[in-house]
C-alpha cells in the first residue's frame, strides 16, 4: 500500500502541475493581449497627436492667409496680365503709316493694276511677237513684272478676255 499511496501522491502533483501549466499559459495568453490592446492604445494615440498637429498648422495657416489677402492677390495677378496683353498689342501694332492705309483705296489700285496689265495682254497679238511696251504712270505700274513668255494657257486666256470684251 505504500507504493499506491506514493503513485496517488505523484498523481496529485502532477494533476497540480498540469494545472499550474494552464494557468501560467492563461496568464501568458492575458499578458500578450493586453501587449497588443497597448500597442493599439499607442497606435490610436499617436495618431490622434499627429491629427491635432496637423489641424494646428492648418489653422495657423489660415489666420496667416486670409479671403482677402488672396482676393487681393489675384487682383494683382489679373492686372499684370492685362497689362501685358496691352504691352503685347502694342508691339504687335506696324510703326508708321503702314496701318493707315483705306482698304477702298487699295482695292482700287488693285483694280487698276489689274486692268493695265490686262489691257497690255490684249493689245499684244496672239503670236508669241515681242510686247510693244505700253507707258504706265510711274504711280500705277504693275507690282510684279510681266512675264516675257507666255504659256499656252495664257495664250487661251488672252483670246478669250479678247472674245468677251467684243
Amino acid at each position: 500500500m505504500l507504493l499506491y499511496a506514493a503513485a496517488i501522491q505523484c498523481l496529485k502533483r502532477k494533476k497540480l502541475y498540469e494545472q499550474q501549466i494552464e494557468q501560467l499559459g492563461n496568464f501568458q495568453l492575458r499578458v500578450h493581449d493586453q501587449m497588443i490592446m497597448l500597442e493599439g492604445a499607442k497606435a490610436t494615440t499617436e495618431t490622434v497627436d499627429t491629427l491635432r498637429t496637423g489641424a494646428a498648422a492648418m489653422k495657423a495657416m489660415q489666420k496667416a492667409t486670409n479671403i482677402d489677402d488672396v482676393d487681393k492677390t489675384m487682383d494683382e495677378i489679373n492686372e499684370q496680365t492685362e497689362n501685358m496683353k496691352q504691352i503685347q498689342e502694342a508691339l504687335s501694332t506696324p510703326i508708321g503709316a503702314a496701318a493707315d492705309f483705306d482698304e477702298d483705296e487699295l482695292e482700287a489700285e488693285l483694280e487698276e493694276l489689274e486692268g493695265a496689265e490686262l489691257e497690255e495682254q490684249l493689245l499684244q497679238p496672239a503670236t508669241t511677237a515681242p510686247a510693244a511696251s505700253v507707258q504706265v504712270p510711274a504711280s500705277s505700274q504693275p507690282a510684279r513684272p510681266v512675264p516675257q513668255k507666255r504659256t499656252a494657257e495664257e495664250d487661251e486666256l488672252a483670246a478669250l478676255q479678247a472674245e468677251m470684251a467684243l
